[in-house]
């Protein structure tokens, strides 16, 4: 993808580690969802634990608290994205996160670190995420903005005094800031009286457990709602083969009016898998 479909943005993602799209979305947006989600960051106490940090609010479930959250998973360009990075390594991809984070006066830079190393899986072949975080406050050096090492997405890092200089990510609302799960990366300090506010959409290889619970997030009462797209990234889809069905379908069967008590179990495997079992089968049939 390096035509229309990702730009210069694939390139400096894959050379980088990250890059930051302006406009990414109108700003009208931005706000939107930022007024939706008044109330909920308001009443979200502050984080326990020197990772999430005591001076920061966190909480999930986004599709549910905003439609405006939609428009920030489905963006096109993002999405393009992050299915050209991922899909070398799974059949679909599938929404890890969406999290609002509020970074308060008084907190302190947060551990630089690597959002991949949530699985224990060999790293190095492929990547295994992509983050964005869309600011819905501006981003500066002085109020959080995150701290991104460039280049660490090829290197083996042991200890924090093998990481050279980071960049700041100072940027503005309606810009996207995109990283790899291999890039090392880390909220800055708030150093000024305001708070600093973003959501962060992560989507991720659609065979691994994710981040965030979204079965749990999005029941299908909630789900029903959403747009058949955003249902799939949300965890109401199958990975051939046959991983996350529901009683052999798939789950988006739940999605439907009149689902039946006992589903009819049916395959759900690649191409070269269902050829493979049909001659297999077929010589089986054919036998005396």
């Amino acid at each position: 993808m390096t035509g229309a479909a990702g730009g210069p943005w694939l390139a400096e993602l894959l050379d980088e580690g990250y890059c930051i799209i302006p406009d990414a979305l109108p700003r009208a947006s931005i706000e939107a969802l930022d007024a939706d989600l008044e109330e909920a960051y308001a009443a979200a106490p502050f984080g326990s634990g020197e990772f999430y940090g005591y001076r920061t609010k966190r909480f999930g479930s986004l599709l549910r608290r905003s439609h405006w959250a939609g428009d920030l998973v489905l963006q096109p360009l993002i999405l393009a994205l992050a299915r050209e990075i991922l899909s070398t390594a799974c059949e679909r991809i599938q929404l890890n996160v969406a999290q609002a984070i509020a970074i308060h006066p008084g907190e302190i830079e947060q551990f630089p670190h690597c959002d991949h190393d949530m699985w224990a899986g060999e790293k190095g072949k492929h990547e295994y995420l992509l983050n964005v975080i869309w600011p819905l406050t501006p981003f500066t050096a002085l109020n959080g903005a995150t701290k991104i090492y460039p280049g660490t997405h090829r290197q083996t890092i042991e200890a924090l005094d093998q990481l050279g200089a980071p960049i700041i990510s100072e940027c503005q609302p309606g810009d996207a800031i995109c990283f790899l799960g291999s890039t090392v990366h880390g909220a800055g300090p708030n150093e000024t009286q305001d708070v600093r506010r973003a959501v962060v959409i992560g989507y991720s290889l659609g065979w691994l457990k994710p981040y965030e619970n979204h079965w749990l997030a999005y029941p299908p009462e909630v789900a029903r709602g959403f747009p058949p797209e955003l249902a799939e990234l949300a965890g109401y889809s199958l990975h051939r083969p046959n991983l996350g069905n529901f009683e052999g379908q798939c789950p988006s069967i739940l999605l439907r009016d009149g689902v039946p008590d006992f589903p009819q179990a049916t395959d759900a495997l690649r191409p070269d898998q269902r050829a493979a079992v049909r001659e297999f089968a077929e010589a089986r049939r054919a036998r005396p």
